[in-house]
């Protein structure tokens, strides 16, 4: 069975890594969809596609490599022709993995399954805030993986996030 699971990963964090584990537990393949591709160098989005799927590919281990495949998902103007945009990107899958209401509403129309991921820590797992965090000098690398961490130093998340 082939799942695919969707998310921004602006940073992909410790969260984002149990999603991955959680959707490979039931799938034998996963494909990730870097969404918001096509945004980058903006507060929400600070980092490119191309950082992203280094923080991700950086933060797994050869076996899970070994079982994903990860695709760039541009944001669209059309919510309604979103999905069938992901189904001309990414190969046939069997299921979607998403918290989001909005994704399970939509891929839900279209009669695909759509399993929701356990959140872990929520409270402190938050894309938004680690963003904040690294901005302001503040403790954030517990909160994302080894790699991703690396992949963050390395192009100077810092500096580009207190210049946005």
């Amino acid at each position: 069975m082939i799942g695919l699971l969707i998310g921004r990963f602006q940073p992909f964090h410790l969260g984002h890594l149990d999603a991955v584990k959680f959707a490979l537990a039931s799938v034998d393949k996963l494909l990730i969809g870097i969404g918001s591709s096509n945004k980058f160098n903006e507060k929400r989005n600070p980092f490119t596609a191309d950082e992203r799927k280094m923080m991700i590919e950086s933060a797994l281990d050869k076996t899970t490599l070994g079982k994903i495949k990860i695709y760039y998902i541009p944001d669209v103007n059309n919510h309604e022709r979103w999905t069938y945009q992901i189904d001309e990107i990414v190969p046939k899958y069997d299921v979607v993995f998403s918290n989001d209401e909005f994704t399970h509403t939509l891929f839900g129309k279209r009669r695909i399954k759509v399993i929701s991921v356990p959140l872990k820590q929520r409270d402190i797992l938050s894309g938004t805030d680690i963003r904040v965090k690294i901005r302001d000098d503040q403790n954030w690398s517990g909160l994302v993986p080894e790699g991703t961490k690396k992949v963050l130093l390395k192009i100077n998340a810092k500096e580009r996030l207190t210049n946005l």
